[in-house]
């Protein structure tokens, strides 16, 4: 464990303008709507920032959402958007790239350095699914501590790092939040090191381009606090739960975890078999009033959420099972099926294809 609150401070070698923030979101159509109500979060909490310049790595966004998204721009009078046509990851290696997670335009933030403008010496990534609950200027002027990217260390077990070739103990990440050196990115190759895992596992990586971002990126990620990504697994699972869910090697501490909850500058809805996401009906995660509150001063505001679509197959039948399990019996059952079993079927099918 990482144990006691460590302190995080500015930058105070700066190589970048800390009063203008460069973000950049990848997106298909199918999530403009969850884009655009990030992007409100942005503005509306961040705006003590002089400058915003938004880049969207676009996987077929229609010009329709287009627009919408622009009109949050000039609602703010913030620039509009740099629309970036997202690269292809199977036609540039020509061959078949799997999805582990989400949509095939998660690759597309592999190869960020192609496509934001060459003078920019650091970038901020973020997932649609976030809300950014606080100014994003203390986050942007976080100090790296020499490292390429700063990022959350997540919690898996050791079994998950065998699988993408990092040892017991090596640091995992979610990529979801990630600020990046620039300079370190391009100086050290990570993009064409990131190429070549990705060849090198045939396009088939366990949580695919997050995968393949822990497996590069292991040695050279700055864990900044949790508060600045409060992913969805810290409201569904207590902290003793979350270890014995997910069984991580090493992790943040109790107190940070907390902090992290009630505190969180950026609040990241991701997927979890207890929960539902905001735009779908029945969410009752913590903060789901937050997300409504800026999707009502979106363009989207007189869009139904959607609907919640039963799990099938396997999932479906564990997910009916579990709802009439004790809870300890079901963290732990759960906690083998996701530390061991998840793995070890990732690493059998790779072995037979």
């Amino acid at each position: 464990m990482m144990g006691a609150l460590q302190e995080q401070k500015p930058n105070t070698t700066v190589s970048y303008n800390p009063n203008e923030a460069h973000i950049v979101y990848a997106s298909d159509d199918g999530f403009a709507e969850i884009l655009g109500v990030s992007m409100v979060s942005l503005y509306e909490n961040s705006k003590d920032m002089e400058f915003i310049a938004v880049y969207v790595l676009d996987s077929g966004i229609t010009d329709t959402n287009k627009k919408k998204l622009e009109s949050i721009c000039k609602t703010y009078n913030r620039s509009l958007p740099v629309w970036i046509k997202a690269m292809n990851v199977s036609q540039e290696l020509s061959m078949d790239v799997a999805v582990d997670r989400g949509s095939l335009s998660q690759y597309a933030r592999l190869f960020i350095s192609r496509d934001v403008p060459a003078d920019l010496h650091r970038v901020l990534y973020l997932d649609c699914d976030i809300l950014i609950n606080t100014s994003i200027r203390e986050l942007w002027n976080l100090d790296l501590q020499g490292k390429a990217v700063g990022a959350l260390m997540d919690a898996f077990s050791r079994q998950y790092r065998a699988n993408i070739d990092l040892k017991p103990d090596d640091i995992m990440f979610n990529s979801g939040v990630m600020l990046i050196d620039l300079d370190k990115w391009k100086g050290k190759k990570v993009e064409d090191r990131l190429m070549k895992f990705i060849a090198h596992k045939h396009g088939k990586i366990q949580q695919g381009d997050q995968g393949a971002l822990n497996a590069v990126l292991s040695y050279d990620t700055y864990c900044f606090e949790p508060r600045f990504n409060s992913v969805t697994i810290y409201y569904d699972f207590s902290y003793d739960e979350m270890m014995v869910y997910r069984k991580p090697p090493k992790f943040y501490g109790r107190e940070q975890i907390k902090r992290a909850t009630e505190s969180p500058a950026i609040i990241h809805f991701t997927t979890s078999f207890l929960s539902r996401r905001p735009w779908v009906e029945g969410c009752r995660h913590k903060y789901v009033g937050e997300w409504m509150k800026y999707k009502k001063m979106s363009p989207w505001k007189d869009e139904n959420l959607r609907k919640y679509k039963k799990a099938t197959g396997l999932r479906g039948v564990y997910i009916t099972l579990i709802k009439h399990m004790p809870r300890k019996i079901m963290i732990g059952v759960s906690g083998v099926l996701q530390a061991y079993g998840r793995p070890f079927i990732v690493k059998i099918r790779s072995k037979n294809e």
